[in-house]
């Protein structure tokens, strides 16, 4: 009888250090992110939603023809150039700058898509709109040639809900439909953090042992 209740509390003593709280936390400390990993997370988070911010004001501007037009543009395109310098320490030199190129083509054809559609060229909006889809392919043909774990059809997906965002936007916006303008805007933001979460995941588990 002794020896059985040895045995039993050994084995009770063995659940409860399975399931101690020192075991999990070594599990969430295995789960946890590493301060680079963070810093890579947020400051990619920013540069999209800037993204967003920036392509909304400039919309707005151009629209009812505001004074801070061209001033707004200059910041919008800073933005795509910070998005490039961003990869830079990363993927190098040329990479950055090819990135950079790539997004800056898709502000100047969504500026030219804004015209359009101001003056209601239906013609030139939709070549245009052609040649927005055909750079968001480009992008992501460039990006997933980049890093395996950016998958070329998961970013071709993520960047035409982006257009089809803006789109919303700018049709709302249009329409003088405020609330939809809003929402699209939200919308629009949510998804560009899954956007960024994608890029900044992707590096991540590319280089572990920097991040």
């Amino acid at each position: 009888m002794k020896k059985q209740g040895i045995k039993l509390i050994i084995f009770l003593m063995t659940i409860v250090l399975i399931f101690s709280p020192v075991s999990a936390s070594a599990s969430n400390q295995k789960n946890c992110l590493s301060k680079a990993a963070v810093q890579l997370k947020g400051d990619m988070r920013k540069l999209w939603i800037d993204h967003g911010i920036w392509t909304k004001s400039y919309m707005k501007s151009a629209l009812s023809g505001l004074e801070d037009q061209e001033f707004v543009l200059k910041r919008l395109l800073k933005n795509q150039e910070d998005i490039g310098n961003a990869i830079k320490p990363i993927y190098g030199e040329e990479a950055g700058k090819k990135l950079t190129d790539l997004l800056t083509e898709h502000i100047v054809i969504a500026g030219k898509i804004v015209d359009a559609a101001k003056k209601g060229d239906q013609a030139t909006l939709q070549q245009q709109n052609k040649e927005w889809y055909r750079n968001a392919d480009d992008i992501a043909k460039f990006l997933s040639s980049a890093n395996p774990n950016w998958k070329q059809n998961e970013l071709k997906d993520l960047l035409y809900v982006h257009l089809q965002m803006v789109t919303d936007e700018l049709v709302a916006r249009l329409k003088k439909d405020w609330q939809a303008n809003i929402d699209a805007f939200d919308h629009g933001e949510e998804h560009l953090i899954k956007l960024a979460d994608t890029l900044s995941d992707g590096i991540i588990k590319q280089f572990p042992e920097k991040f």
